[in-house]
């Protein structure tokens, strides 16, 4: 299977105190843990099970996800920014698999 290609978008500038609005998508090859393989065996259940978002090492926003997820997890939401830094993203999966994306932000 393809690994999971994590995509974020985040603005390159903000004014202090600007809400700003991030946008996260993961390609990722989900498995319900429903289906059977060629040989009758069920497929391992594989699914994006948490995200975070961190700025300058601080929690912005954090969910679980459950298996009625989507196949490829699309989360938007907002954040006050006051100062220049990174945006950390993470997803993780079923399977103990990481995946992480950060983006640079200019406050000025």
């Amino acid at each position: 299977m393809a690994d999971a290609k994590p995509r974020v978008k985040v603005p390159k500038t903000a004014a202090k105190g600007e809400v700003i609005t991030l946008k996260t998508l993961i390609s990722h090859p989900m498995e319900s843990g429903q289906r059977k393989d060629k040989e009758g065996n069920l497929i391992p259940r594989k699914i994006i099970n948490k995200f975070t978002c961190e700025y300058n090492g601080q929690s912005v926003f954090s969910c679980d996800l459950d298996p009625a997820v989507s196949a490829n997890p699309y989360l938007e939401f907002t954040a006050k920014v006051e100062e220049s830094g990174t945006f950390k993203f993470t997803w993780v999966d079923d399977d103990g698999s990481v995946y992480s994306a950060e983006n640079e932000l200019k406050v000025g």
